[in-house]
């Protein structure tokens, strides 16, 4: 769809999910955003008393004009949110689905 940035759009939901985070945990939270690579994640890294903790819950690439959600521990899911925004369907890939799944989500398969 013209006129959207994809880049931008990515990075509000980011920016969105990190902002809900608790004071407590918004300590442990790392946003990192490569726009060379296309490479945009939420990470969780810290200590909770003396167990390490470190999790990546979003993970989204942008290949050859298709959003590739590659890790998605969001409730409403990040596929949901972009649409909702604009992105059309046939620009978002489940990355985290296998090929041979994806034809049956209604997203793209590649």
């Amino acid at each position: 769809m013209e006129g959207l940035n994809y880049r931008d759009l990515v990075e509000k939901v980011i920016n969105q999910h990190a902002g809900e985070q608790s004071e407590e945990d918004k300590e442990t939270t790392e946003i990192v955003f490569d726009r060379d690579r296309d490479r945009y994640l939420l990470l969780n890294v810290g200590w909770h008393d003396e167990e390490r903790m470190y999790g990546c819950p979003i993970h989204i690439d942008i290949k050859e004009g298709k959003i590739w959600i590659q890790r998605d521990f969001t409730e409403e899911g990040l596929a949901n949110q972009l649409i909702e925004l604009g992105v059309p369907k046939t620009d978002i890939v489940l990355g985290f689905r296998a090929p041979y799944v994806r034809q049956f989500t209604g997203f793209a398969i590649a």
